[in-house]
């Protein structure tokens, strides 16, 4: 990976870790979430107000897309 100026960049912390530890850390952190009770599970009825919501947004990025 280059920076702007050309220069080869390390990549280090999460970003040099190899794609199964991330996973395993995004794991523990999901783990600790719900353990604590801060981790938010969607009922039907908000996972479909939310994908409404989402398919809104996309429609009326649509257009402004297509003019660039």
């Amino acid at each position: 990976m280059e920076n702007q100026e050309g220069r080869a960049r390390s990549r280090r912390g999460f970003a040099g870790m190899s794609p199964e530890r991330q996973r395993e850390i995004a794991r523990q952190g999901g783990r600790a979430a719900h353990e604590l009770g801060r981790a938010h599970e969607f009922t039907p009825e908000e996972a479909r107000q939310a994908r409404a919501k989402s398919l809104s947004a996309r429609a009326q990025a649509a257009p402004l897309q297509q003019q660039e």
